[in-house]
């Protein structure tokens, strides 16, 4: 396959002119803000393994949590699903839930933050 000069020229050209007018302003993403809150609270529920977050038992079912609900440690806060396995997450912690870092059928990675509480 042969590479068109014109092509990259024009992309390096605007990536130049993007570079440009981004100067002198700070981006901001809000992922930062979610790592300042964890920071804050350090209490957090964690994937133990890779999956799909599911909020509830099945699909119509009232949630395991909600934001506000007071969980004991133990108790069942989601359901991550691995190779056909579902696989119960349970707190760590008691608490009361500040938010919900993840949403319903929602890919997660291993030791990934579902849960913020207070």
């Amino acid at each position: 396959m042969e590479i068109d000069k014109k092509i990259i020229k024009k992309l390096v050209e605007s990536l130049e002119e993007l570079k440009k007018s981004l100067k002198g302003q700070d981006i901001v993403s809000e992922d930062i803000s979610e790592e300042k809150e964890i920071e804050i609270s350090n209490s957090v529920v964690k994937s133990p393994i890779v999956g799909t977050a599911y909020l509830a038992a099945e699909p119509g079912a009232k949630s395991f949590v909600s934001v506000g609900k007071k969980i004991k440690k133990g108790e069942t806060v989601m359901i991550v699903e691995a190779m056909k396995t579902m696989n119960h997450v349970p707190s760590t912690l008691d608490g009361v839930v500040k938010k919900i870092c993840v949403e319903d059928g929602q890919p997660v990675e291993f030791d990934q933050v579902l849960i913020i509480l207070e």
